[in-house]
């Protein structure tokens, strides 16, 4: 396959598996020293190198996105390439210095069968060793292993791993010393030799010298990846000491772990990119979410947008590995839905699509009711319309089109008047109290409105004015009640009579709640002066007689219950 570079990071990358790390990172030394944490002085090069088979995963997408970032905040270059070591037409360059290893005696012939090498990681696991090669054919003099590999014999070409491997600086962890060497296995007798396979019996290349050769031939200076490959990074230092090629600098970030603390596993699905995609998250909360875990910032909010990523890049990484909080994710869905909203423009018109197509999908479904079914235009407006004055009055809540359609689905068809019931709390009691009082007057206000003075300045004057009114009258009810009923008559007509003492404030929400039940069907969403503003004059007027309806029939059944 041919090796293609990218060199922009857009919104899509290529769905990647990225091969199974070694996991023997404990057993390397990490030295305190100093770590320069400022970016390097001339532009970095660097590179992100998936399997082109399988998806994305949210780590692989951060580890993208540092490489990308350090690149562009140095004025260097990011390069996409991809690792397809299985189908690659540069087959014939890694056997060529592949090649070069054995002339040079970095590395050597192994024609152990598969037999064998399971054989041995058997009896090694029973000891409870490493599964490590014993080094079995490196005894084989140079021109046996020629003769043997002309005559067709299968083999396999090892990397020879010196006793002490290199130490390296990293840029997160510092001074990374020495293996520490397994006394275990030297007290059993067992020779163990990391000498990992760079040529397959095949001829193609393992990911080992796929990846030292393509950094090299790439001009790669930097490397930031995830810390499971700490382990790998000796031998890709040997690989380049035994080229004679000057090494890239390595970073190495903590794994990303669920709140149980376990590593995400692609092989589970854990966090495929293309889940939040189908979710309906945005590009750049994505990028802002992966961006905020293993590196820290100065900025007072967490929400940054690429060029801010870009403008405060630094190699402040953290040491260890990061749980991931999926709750970060919305708020930054939220934060950036208000930011697309407050801005207008194609990302705003984009979401509106994206919400209107998923609303529309909903009313496809088979299980959908025919006679809820959406068809024709409240308040004169056509569905995409609605669905942007509602993003307007609702994106600092907006998480996904599916939830959006949830809490506000009452913007787009006539969804059922919930009952009021005991049970409800005393949220809506009061409205049972002073219902009489409160629909007679917000009808009255809203009703004698003038279709084309219906908006949401009109209507909140006139929410306010019927407000106003219940108060007086409550005011002027009360004063009918005698402080002291010395009246025997009075006393017994008042003694049943339990009129809430309510000050205008408390009119005023007892208002909202009532129109909220009855426009909103007691969901959640915008003020109600603009969420009738929304709806229209016509359905909203509909939904308060419904109301009114049916507080007059649970009067009625009030009154013939007690008169049983």
């Amino acid at each position: 396959m041919r090796l293609r570079i990218f060199l922009a990071f857009g919104n899509h990358c290529p769905t990647v598996r990225l091969s199974r790390a070694f996991s023997s990172a404990s057993r390397l030394r990490k030295v305190d020293r100093p770590i320069n944490q400022q970016l390097p002085s001339s532009p970095a090069r660097t590179r992100f190198a998936p399997s082109p088979t399988g998806y994305l995963h949210l780590g692989s997408l951060r580890t993208a996105l540092f490489n990308y970032l350090l690149a562009k905040a140095t004025g260097g270059q990011f390069l996409l390439r991809v690792e397809d070591t299985d189908k690659s037409e540069r087959t014939t360059l890694y056997r060529e210095h592949a090649e070069k290893l054995l002339q040079s005696g970095h590395a050597y012939r192994c024609f152990c069968s598969p037999e064998k090498l399971k054989e041995l990681a058997r009896r090694r696991a029973s000891l409870g060793l490493p599964s490590d090669y014993d080094r079995t054919c490196d005894g084989i003099p140079r021109t046996q292993s020629d003769d043997r590999a002309s005559a067709g014999a299968p083999f396999v070409i090892r990397l020879r791993v010196p006793s002490e491997p290199p130490e390296y600086l990293d840029l997160v962890y510092g001074l990374v010393g020495k293996p520490n060497h397994n006394k275990k296995a030297q007290n059993l007798g067992e020779a163990l030799y990391e000498d990992p396979v760079l040529l397959k019996s095949d001829g193609l290349p393992t990911y080992h010298l796929a990846n030292v050769v393509d950094d090299h031939h790439m001009d790669i200076t930097h490397v930031v990846r995830a810390a499971e490959w700490m382990s790998s990074t000796p031998k890709h230092l040997t690989l380049y000491n035994a080229f004679g090629w000057k090494a890239p600098h390595f970073a190495h970030v903590g794994l990303l772990q669920d709140s149980g603390r376990q590593k995400f596993s692609k092989r589970k699905g854990d966090l495929d990119i293309r889940r939040f995609g189908d979710q309906g998250i945005f590009p750049e909360a994505l990028l802002n979410y992966v961006a905020l875990y293993g590196w820290s910032h100065s900025h007072k909010s967490d929400v940054l947008s690429l060029p801010d990523l870009i403008a405060s890049f630094d190699m402040k990484f953290t040491k260890g590995n990061t749980i991931v909080e999926p709750h970060k994710l919305m708020y930054l869905q939220k934060k950036y839905a208000a930011k697309y909203a407050d801005g207008g423009g194609p990302q705003f018109e984009a979401l509106v699509d994206r919400v209107f197509e998923a609303i529309q999908q909903e009313f496809r479904t088979p299980s959908w009711h025919p006679e809820a079914e959406y068809q024709n235009p409240v308040n004169g407006l056509e569905l995409r319309t609605r669905v942007a004055n509602v993003l307007k009055q609702t994106a600092k809540n907006y998480t996904t089109p599916p939830d959006f359609f949830d809490n506000y689905s009452y913007f787009f068809y006539d969804v059922p008047l919930p009952e009021f019931k005991d049970d409800s709390g005393e949220k809506y009691a009061i409205c049972r109290e002073i219902g009489a009082e409160l629909s007679g007057s917000i009808e009255f206000a809203l009703g004698t409105m003038r279709p084309e003075d219906w908006s949401e300045s009109a209507l909140k004057e006139g929410i306010s004015a019927a407000v106003e009114e219940v108060e007086a009258k409550n005011k002027d009810f009360r004063k009918q009640i005698p402080a002291k009923q010395e009246s025997p008559l009075l006393k017994h007509a008042f003694q049943d009579v339990d009129i809430p003492i309510l000050n205008l404030k408390e009119i005023y929400k007892a208002a909202q709640l009532y129109l909220r039940w009855g426009i909103a069907r007691g969901g959640s969403g915008p003020p109600m002066h603009t969420a009738m503003a929304i709806l229209g004059r016509d359905v909203s007027l509909q939904r308060l007689y419904e109301l009114h309806e049916l507080l007059q029939a649970e009067a009625v059944k009030l009154g013939e219950d007690e008169e049983a």
